[in-house]
């Protein structure tokens, strides 16, 4: 049987790994959605699939190990931590998969110069948070304060990408689309917040 620390080992590999899923798949459906790749769009969409296979995996080892180990102090809160960390972590993966979605759709070539830009800049934002995280989760340390710092950057973004769509010539149903896109980054921005503190919650212990 694995001891405590070989366990710890494993599942933070896999948590980490699954922070790098999420980072690439934003990465990769914005780049898709902006440059009208829908292959590389629907290469994203199925590759969610596997991301919600990991995080269901890791959830039924972490019960697996709080049933039959019945783990007590640190450890227990360390893996309730875990078992609250991976479903935003499976949320935002899917958040990509929806912006990938739009890809697949051409909905990149039907955006305004302005827009896309918009986009570009959210999704360089969102990744950069993501990174952070997960060196948060790796080595420890406070990261709220950068991060909300970020968030509020998405949140101008946000904005400023809403207006774009009000005042552009846009189609209506392309402005609709764009909106959501918005709120996708958005919504990335605030699951990277969620767990840097979820995971300084871990750091700091009982």
């Amino acid at each position: 049987m694995a001891s405590e620390d070989d366990l710890a080992g494993l599942l933070d590999r896999e948590v980490v790994r699954l922070f790098s899923l999420v980072s690439e798949a934003v990465a990769g459906a914005t780049d898709a959605l902006l440059s009208g790749e829908a292959l590389a769009g629907r290469r994203i969409v199925a590759a969610d699939e596997s991301v919600d296979e990991l995080t269901r995996e890791l959830s039924e080892r972490i019960w697996h190990e709080v049933e039959q180990l019945a783990p007590a102090g640190a450890e227990l809160r360390r893996l309730v931590g875990l078992l609250l960390i991976l479903p935003e972590l499976e949320r935002s993966a899917d958040l990509a998969e929806h912006i990938a979605q739009r890809a697949v759709n051409h909905l990149g070539p039907e955006m305004s110069p302005v827009s896309r830009g918009v986009v570009q800049r959210m999704s360089e934002v969102a990744i950069k948070m993501w990174r952070e995280v997960a060196e948060g989760y790796l080595f420890g340390g406070a990261l709220s304060a950068s991060l909300d710092e970020a968030d509020e950057e998405l949140d101008i973004l946000h904005g400023r990408l809403t207006s774009e769509v009000a005042t552009s010539t846009m189609p209506s149903s392309i402005g609709a689309q764009v909106t959501l896109l918005a709120r996708f980054y958005e919504r990335l921005g605030d699951h990277a917040v969620n767990l840097a503190r979820r995971i300084e919650v871990l750091d700091r212990g009982p």
